[in-house]
């Protein structure tokens, strides 16, 4: 096998553009059809509260197949399964776009999911692989990069697409991308495949990853919507999913071939690394989700401008991100990430502080200062996770780690959207105390407002569920930043070396 070093450097540019293209194209999948759902709820003539299944479905799949990443991989070799991953991605997007029913894109949306998962990890994988030594934090930034900003460009793209073309063209643009991707990358690696091991398939171990995962995915998808344990269905997934997964974390840890590597979690960095990491992406996902509802319900922002808004955290994300990777072995990384975590608590604080009056400008303010956390976060996160992981396994982490990132996220926004609602509820209720027919102050107002609208009720009810709405949401903002900095002393348990650690005394 040729060593990374050996690699010219147009290869290498045109590698690292291959993968991290495939990485953005996977990722913008899971965001740019939440805009469209009403739009593919109309043509194929279903309830708009049945068309997010279009989202659950892709969720539920892909993260049920993420942590088989590892057992595929051994199996096949990465490259040749990033290939056909990526190859495979192209032909279930066609299957979505032609879907002439609601049904077949239900199915179409599975099978993306599923074949999805693997391109995400063996992307990382392979980018390290295939850079010298020292340069190994900047592959990663480079990954960061496009992980970062796909979730951030999928509404936007989604939305532009929806209104201008046909839904059925978020599905179809990622033909040509698949197709260019999967070419490149094995006409450049194919010669350096990773060694392969034909295992016994583990088909218990299996069963029970997707009837766990499974039932806890759509049990995060579909709770909120359906009251959670105030319905038997949540009742009964809670029940299924977590039977299923202690079945399966028993099974898997006495199986001599397991589907999942959970041995992984033996290692001091990858555990503290990936429960960082996991939980520092429920709070960014669960906040990225709630403050552009916030902004679009409450506020009065199109669904265009709520995402030009959202977007700003992906400017310096995007700029800083090169810069930190390229660097990162003259720092200590939990000195990084903790700056990273300060700096998330404090664009939290800022934007905790919002009122119904607040303009563009401070909206978006807070949320730059945000991109130049996630351009800390990533990166070295990432590095700590794999610092102690033998290379022929860093598939199998990746895998597991980005599994229990999505995990996060889902969660996140679960619990983001639940509190946003509950809460604002309570402020409603605790503010509408203050409106009666006994207070004089209430009969003024109820007469001034009489001269402006033959509804002054329903005026002032709108106005007080505005401010409770916006009331709850700087509540979530506040807890996030507070549990940013709860986080900072669990990174330093983390001991070093760290991957670039190791790499300068190599150097």
């Amino acid at each position: 096998m040729i060593k990374a070093e050996s690699l010219p450097l147009p290869i290498l540019v045109l590698l690292t553009l291959a993968l991290t293209l495939a990485t953005f194209m996977q990722v913008l999948d899971t965001t740019i059809a939440n805009v469209s759902i009403p739009a593919i709820s109309g043509d194929l003539g279903v309830a708009p509260t049945d068309g997010t299944w279009v989202i659950t479905a892709f969720g539920v799949s892909n993260a049920i197949s993420m942590p088989l990443t590892g057992w595929l991989a051994k199996r096949f070799g990465e490259v040749k399964l990033f290939v056909i991953s990526t190859a495979l991605f192209s032909l279930t997007s066609m299957l979505c776009g032609l879907s002439p029913s609601f049904e077949i894109l239900i199915v179409g949306r599975v099978l993306q999911g599923a074949v999805a998962a693997p391109m995400m990890p063996l992307s990382q994988s392979l980018l390290l692989s295939n850079y010298p030594s020292t340069k190994k934090g900047l592959a990663l930034a480079f990954w960061a990069m496009t992980a970062t900003v796909g979730p951030i460009a999928g509404p936007l793209l989604g939305g532009y697409i929806t209104d201008n073309f046909s839904w059925s063209w978020i599905f179809y643009i990622n033909v040509p991308i698949g197709i260019f991707c999967s070419f490149i990358v094995w006409q450049l690696i194919k010669h350096k495949e990773t060694d392969k091991a034909k295992y016994p398939i583990d088909f218990i171990g299996l069963s029970l990853l997707i009837i766990g995962v499974g039932s806890l995915q759509v049990l995060l998808d579909r709770g909120n919507n359906l009251d959670w344990f105030g319905s038997t269905t949540i009742i009964f997934l809670t029940i299924v999913s977590s039977i299923g997964i202690l079945f399966f974390v028993i099974w898997e840890i006495f199986n001599e071939h397991p589907v999942v590597d959970l041995k992984l979690f033996k290692i001091r960095n990858f555990v503290i690394g990936t429960i960082v990491l996991s939980v520092g992406y429920a709070i960014f996902l669960g906040g990225g989700v709630v403050f552009p509802l916030w902004l679009q319900t409450q506020i009065g922002y199109t669904a265009f401008w709520a995402g030009f808004a959202s977007a700003a955290v992906g400017v310096f994300a995007f700029l800083l991100s090169p810069i930190v990777g390229s660097n990162m072995h003259k720092m200590n990384l939990r000195v990084v990430v903790s700056i990273s975590f300060a700096l998330f608590a404090l664009s939290y604080f800022l934007m905790s502080n919002f009122t119904t009056e607040v303009d563009l400008f401070h909206v978006s303010f807070p949320r730059l200062i945000m991109g130049i956390a996630m351009a800390m976060f990533f990166v070295p996160l990432t590095s700590i996770v794999i610092s102690q992981i033998n290379p022929s396994r860093i598939a199998s982490a990746m895998g597991v780690v980005n599994f229990l990132r999505i995990l996060g996220g889902s969660l996140g926004t679960s619990i983001g959207v639940t509190f946003w609602q509950r809460w604002g509820s309570l402020h409603h209720e605790q503010l509408a105390e203050h409106i009666n027919l006994f207070s004089p102050q209430s009969i003024n107002i109820y007469h001034s407002l009489s001269h402006i609208t033959s509804s002054p009720a329903s005026f002032i009810n709108r106005m007080i569920t505005q401010q409770a709405m916006t009331m709850s949401n700087d509540n979530i903002l506040l807890l996030s930043g507070y549990t940013f900095l709860l986080m900072i002393p669990i990174i330093w348990i983390a001991r070093p070396p760290f991957l670039t650690s190791r790499v300068k005394k190599k150097s």
